[in-house]
């Protein structure tokens, strides 16, 4: 994969079908955390959800030829585990996929449940 310096040419990159749905992906994220900072971390797009975040305090969006890949941390995946029960998981990750409406109302939820638990981290 090639090294990609924005998340605007990491999309640009993308067929047709994923550039939309990655572009969707990046306006809900936008819309759940606008302070966000959009960085390339491991080579796909990530989301700082406090200032200068690093890896663990990050969310991470990737596209796949079948689905958009979401990574919002393990205790995340495991906090809506019954609402994702209808997608292919990983210990801190979700596949949406492409033939499918993401479903913004959840991954909405499930970034405002990240960042609230990284801000209680903080407060520690």
């Amino acid at each position: 994969m090639p090294d990609f310096q924005t998340v605007a040419a990491y999309i640009a990159a993308q067929p047709p079908d994923i550039q939309r749905a990655l572009e969707t992906m990046r306006e809900i994220i936008k819309e759940a955390a606008p302070d966000a900072t959009e960085i390339i971390n491991y080579k796909i797009p990530a989301y700082t959800l406090i200032p200068d975040g690093k890896r663990d305090q990050q969310i991470m969006m990737a596209g796949y030829s079948k689905f958009i890949g979401f990574y919002p941390f393990p205790t995340t995946i495991a906090a809506f585990s019954e609402a994702l029960k209808d997608y292919k998981q990983g210990k801190g990750s979700v596949q949406f996929p492409l033939d499918q409406p993401l479903p913004k109302d959840l991954i909405i939820r499930m970034i405002k449940f990240r960042k609230e638990e990284l801000m209680k981290q903080q407060d520690k």
